[in-house]
């Protein structure tokens, strides 16, 4: 066994002694390809996606120089007709672009003639007389050792955009680095012949040069495109619920920290970091934030572009925001427009994509309170400042404090109002969504609630475990908040909701859009306990 040909199973069988979901039908679908053309699979993910795992676990399938069969004979994958006929039948060529990245860093290197180097010394020894000493080219000598008798090989490639992403202006280094992939992957002579199979993973989608692919033999899955692959992407809900049963966990509590990412085949998806993190930590926590800062997301939605930061305003307010993910160059410096934007947080996972209708959100309370944090230490003003006042909105909403909440509302309508039009309920209801920011941690909160004879503009429900009253608010404008709480007596929306919470708070706001002088753009707010 060596560092990258045939490393063995021992990755996979320490990922198999943790808490562990099987994600084997992957290799069905990779063992589907074996034999046809072009048999080149590139699937993107974000930061705490998996992506490593499941290197590991295409090596440990496919290495000749090892016995895996223990570790999969319990999993999906045995019980495909291809299990028996591609297990362990293959020279395995893996290796993660960040160890080269690490390795430059700290020895000034050549990265990409680091990288064909490394693989070619462990080739030469592994199989002595089979490749010239002078051999410099990686594919002749992949042919020469496949020539004389041996297997194929199947290469996986880990974080293997990392280069476009640590050398993001170092476009003579990209260039050099998609030059080695393509004479690797698209040499019409000896690919074919040498190479099984190819699996490459990592953040961004390959990099494109207008609308054309740099690696065009490659198939691509993705955030925004995960096709047939897309129950790999995350956890499932089904495999969430199953893991909450057995670890003992809230499946409420995972859903609504946890679930959010959807694609047309599979509607909920979860990011399996924080699924596990959850059930080791027995808690349920913010637990992206220790594997990214929020610094990288403060720098995106800072930029200069038309529509950018109304977007993100609306996308606080619980909004879902309309993309054109197309003109995305799968890169973090080739920017047109808000577009391209939000479709780099989309496949950096800090928004999720609705493809059917092309629209973009905030996935769920986990990366919310990431936005609060970007939002909240960013040049964003006044929405800035809402956020960090959120909490004690909160708090004079609680204790029942009317004209601390209307001015509150007042200031954080004033600064959406860009967004929408002002004097319609919609950008009321935008700007309380956003005032009460930080009250998705203790709420699941839901707009236009189906109850009593009628619907709630907007309902607060606490969350398990909690203890704070529901909240129902009703929206008015050129009336009055005390016609508000009268609509919600009248619609009976407290009384589908009070046998399940033990008391409610009523709130009625009501803004006048042709109020003059000193009462223009007036809120007034009515709060009453039930």
């Amino acid at each position: 066994m060596g560092i990258y040909l045939n490393p063995g199973y021992t990755g996979f069988e320490e990922i198999r002694r943790d808490i562990y979901v099987d994600k084997t039908g992957l290799i069905s679908f990779m063992n589907s390809l074996i034999g046809r053309p072009k048999p080149l699979v590139s699937f993107s993910r974000p930061r705490r996606f998996g992506k490593s795992y499941d290197a590991n676990m295409i090596c440990a399938y496919y290495d000749r120089s090892c016995d895996s069969r223990f570790l999969f004979e319990d999993l999906e994958i045995s019980r495909d007709d291809s299990f028996e006929k591609h297990l362990n039948q293959y020279n395995v060529i893996t290796f993660d672009v960040t160890g080269f990245i690490a390795d430059a860093k700290d020895k000034d290197t050549d990265i990409v003639l680091n990288i064909k180097n490394s693989l070619l010394k462990e080739l030469k020894g592994a199989f002595p007389g089979c490749i010239d000493d002078e051999e410099k080219n990686l594919g002749k000598a992949l042919y020469a050792v496949v020539s004389k008798g041996n297997a194929k090989f199947v290469f996986v490639i880990d974080e293997w955009d990392a280069l476009f992403r640590e050398y993001k202006d170092n476009k003579e280094l990209q260039e050099d680095y998609i030059l080695f992939l393509r004479s690797l992957f698209k040499n019409k002579d000896t690919t074919s012949r040498t190479i099984a199979a190819a699996y490459m993973t990592g953040i961004l989608p390959i990099k494109k040069y207008g609308t054309e692919s740099a690696l065009t033999d490659f198939k691509e899955y993705s955030m925004t495109r995960p096709g047939r692959l897309a129950e790999y992407v995350g956890f499932t809900e089904g495999e969430v619920k199953r893991l909450c049963d057995e670890y003992q966990m809230e499946f409420e509590d995972m859903q609504s920290w946890y679930d959010g990412y959807s694609f047309s085949k599979i509607k909920h998806v979860y990011s399996p970091n924080s699924v596990m993190n959850a059930l080791q930590e027995e808690e349920i926590l913010n637990y992206w934030t220790q594997t990214e800062t929020f610094e990288s997301l403060k720098e995106y939605i800072e930029m200069d572009f038309d529509g950018l930061k109304d977007a993100i305003i609306k996308m606080l307010g619980g909004e879902r925001v309309s993309v054109r993910i197309s003109t995305f160059q799968n890169d973090i410096t080739s920017f047109k427009n808000k577009n391209d934007v939000l479709t780099l947080l989309i496949h950096l996972g800090y928004l999720a994509y609705d493809s059917i209708k092309r629209e973009t959100y905030i996935p769920n309370l986990e990366v919310a309170e990431t936005f609060e944090d970007a939002v909240s230490g960013a040049k964003w003003g006044a929405v800035g400042a809402a956020l960090s006042e959120s909490e004690r909105l909160l708090e004079a909403t609680l204790n029942q404090d009317e004209e601390t909440v209307a001015e509150a509302l007042e200031q954080i309508h004033g600064s959406v109002s860009s967004v929408l039009n002002y004097n319609n309920e919609a950008s009321l209801s935008c700007a309380i969504t956003i005032a009460y920011y930080t009250a998705k941690r203790y709420y699941s909160i839901v707009r236009e609630l189906p109850t009593g004879k009628g619907f709630a503009d907007i309902a607060f429900f606490p969350r398990r475990g909690i203890d704070k009253p529901a909240i129902i608010i009703e929206l008015k404008y050129d009336k009055d908040a005390d016609t508000a709480i009268s609509q919600i007596h009248e619609n009976r929306y407290d009384g589908d909701l009070k046998k399940y919470f033990g008391h409610l708070l009523l709130v009625g706001i009501n803004y006048d859009k042709d109020a003059k002088g000193a009462s223009a753009k007036r809120h007034s707010c009515v709060i009453e306990k039930v």
